[in-house]
């Protein structure tokens, strides 16, 4: 495994948050309106942030990296928990990203597993380029971007019987998650997509309405899955999900093994077995998020 010299947590980062928008007294350095979403490139005291929006006011963060730096950080709190996956699966050899952002996690994936095949589904061209132009994004032999809805890539990655040890899925913009990829009959495809011992992990919301339903479709699908939330520090869950969940002891022992090459990137590994829950704490009796039924944004 690649590890960085050198961590830098973003104590800068806090200039940047806001109750509202995140555009909020942040300077603008780039900006442009794509097809899909609002994208800009605010820098304030050296930390360089992307941010998202599909309504205009409603911006969230995605990536924050200091400018100057060509090393991935993980800035926001929701990317280093994107790795608790890595507990249940510490060998990756196909990584599956779906949602480029800034590009920090799959760069971060790339620099610990320098041989595994990572696949990057990106909706929007604009954020691919912003990517590269401003956070320092590079694709490589080992790693590359596939311009396409996310559906469309797993359903075609079905028919051609592929299969991932590692699945994030992060096409999250912080207020917004496409309703076409939350519903049972696509994640009854992402699970396909799953080998024996592969890994899905989901970045969504902890609170609102929409965390019953989610939850009750993911279950309906999954069975039991590891319910992965930091209180108090986070309005973001991971959702993380195996075939054979291990134990908490073995999880505890992974994190001891995966603990110092983890160290670098800030993700404090070791807090993670506590935190991840199998309880049902969710209303079981909702209705589940399928193709003819997903009014995900509007339980938000």
């Amino acid at each position: 495994m690649k590890i960085i010299q050198q961590w830098w947590f973003l104590i800068g980062l806090g200039v940047f948050i806001t109750m509202g928008s995140a555009l909020a007294g942040n300077p603008i350095i780039y900006q442009q309106k794509s097809l899909y979403q609002n994208i800009s490139v605010v820098e304030n005291n050296g930390i360089r942030c992307l941010v998202f929006a599909a309504v205009k006011g409603r911006e969230r963060f995605q990536t924050c990296q200091p400018s100057d730096q060509n090393n991935p950080h993980l800035s926001l709190l929701y990317t280093r928990m994107s790795f608790a996956g890595l507990l249940l699966q510490p060998n990756p050899a196909r990584v599956l990203v779906v949602g480029l952002g800034g590009g920090v996690i799959p760069v971060v994936m790339n620099q610990l597993y320098p041989e595994a095949q990572i696949d990057i589904v990106e909706l929007d061209p604009a954020v691919v380029q912003v990517a590269k132009d401003y956070f320092h994004f590079r694709e490589d032999e080992q790693m590359s971007v596939i311009i396409s809805d996310a559906r469309v890539f797993i359903k075609r990655s079905v028919l051609k019987q592929q299969h991932y040890d590692y699945i994030i899925l992060d096409a999250f913009n912080g207020d917004y998650i496409p309703e076409h990829l939350m519903t049972r009959e696509f994640l009854q495809e992402v699970k396909q997509l799953m080998t024996a011992n592969g890994v899905l992990v989901a970045n969504t919301f902890s609170t609102s309405r929409l965390y019953d339903h989610e939850s009750v479709t993911y279950q309906h699908v999954f069975g039991p899955f590891f319910n992965f939330r930091i209180p108090h520090e986070s309005g973001n869950r991971v959702i993380v999900i195996s075939r054979k969940l291990p134990s908490i002891i073995k999880l505890r022992y992974q994190a001891q093994q995966l603990s110092d090459a983890l160290k670098p990137y800030g993700i404090d590994v070791k807090r993670y077995p506590q935190l991840m829950s199998l309880k049902t704490d969710w209303d079981t009796s909702v209705r589940q998020l399928t193709d003819q039924y997903s009014p995900a944004n509007l339980l938000r």
